[in-house]
C-alpha cells in the first residue's frame, strides 16, 4: 500500500512537470515557432504564401480546396507560440477548454493533410513517382507514428505535453508534404522564401517531436525506479 501511494504520488509530480521542460529548451522552441509563425505570410512557391492559399489568392485564379487545406496548417504555429509563451513564463500551461480547442485544430489539420494526399494516392497529382511516394510516406508516416506513440505512452504524458506533441505532428506532416511538392518550384529566393525557411526549421521541430517521446521514456524509467 505504501509503495503504491509513493508511486501514485510520483506520477502526479511527474505529470505536473511534463510539458514544461528545461528553460533553454523552451526558449529555443519558442524562437523556432516564432519563425514558423512568419512562414504563414512568406511566399512558399510562385510568390504565394499560405495566407494567399487560404484566401484563394493563387496565381491564375487556380485557388481551390486543395490550396486551403495545404495553407491552413501553417497557422498552427500561433497556438503553439501561445502555449510556448505560457510554458516559458511558467504560467498555467493550459485549461481543459483550451486543450479541446487545440485538439480540434490539430484534428482538422490532420484530416486536411490526409485529404490533400488523396490526389497522390489516386495518381491524379501529376507528380513523379518519387514525389508521390515521398508525399504519402511523410504525410501518413508522421501522423501514424506520432499517433501510435501518443497512444502507447498516453499514461505518461501530461495533457499540455500531449497538445504540444499534437501540434508538432500536424504541423510537421503538412510542412514535410509541402516541401516535397514544391521542391521543384521555379523563382528567386524571395519568391519561395517560405520554402527555404521551412526547410531550416523543420529539423528542430522534428527533433522536438523526437525529444518528447524520448523524455516520456526517461520519465517512465525514473518512475519505475522510484516506485521500487
Amino acid at each position: 500500500m505504501d509503495d503504491h501511494s509513493r508511486g501514485a504520488g510520483y506520477y502526479g509530480a511527474a505529470g505536473s512537470k511534463e510539458g514544461r521542460g528545461p528553460t533553454w529548451v523552451n526558449a529555443i522552441a519558442l524562437l523556432v515557432w516564432l519563425v514558423a509563425g512568419s512562414i504563414a505570410f512568406l511566399p512558399f512557391a510562385l510568390d504565394t504564401s499560405p495566407w494567399n492559399a487560404v484566401t484563394l489568392r493563387v496565381p491564375g485564379n487556380q485557388g481551390n480546396w486543395w490550396h486551403v487545406l495545404v495553407g491552413a496548417p501553417f497557422f498552427l504555429a500561433y497556438p503553439m507560440i501561445w502555449l510556448r509563451l505560457r510554458l516559458f513564463f511558467r504560467a498555467q500551461p493550459s485549461t481543459p477548454m483550451e486543450r479541446r480547442l487545440i485538439w480540434s485544430a490539430v484534428g482538422l489539420s490532420i484530416v486536411g493533410t490526409i485529404l490533400v494526399q488523396v490526389p497522390f494516392l489516386l495518381h491524379l497529382a501529376g507528380t513523379s513517382e518519387w514525389q508521390r511516394l515521398s508525399v504519402l510516406s511523410l504525410g501518413f508516416g508522421i501522423v501514424v507514428a506520432s499517433a501510435t506513440m501518443l497512444f502507447l505512452r498516453r499514461r505518461h504524458i501530461s495533457p499540455t505535453w500531449a497538445c504540444l506533441l499534437g501540434l508538432d505532428t500536424a504541423y510537421l506532416a503538412n510542412t514535410a508534404l509541402c516541401l516535397v511538392v514544391y521542391s521543384g518550384a521555379t523563382g528567386n529566393i524571395w519568391s519561395r522564401s517560405g520554402w527555404v525557411v521551412s526547410m531550416v526549421i523543420i529539423w528542430p521541430i522534428a527533433s522536438e517531436l523526437l525529444w518528447f517521446f524520448v523524455e516520456t521514456f526517461r520519465t517512465q524509467g525514473q518512475i519505475s525506479l522510484r516506485a521500487t
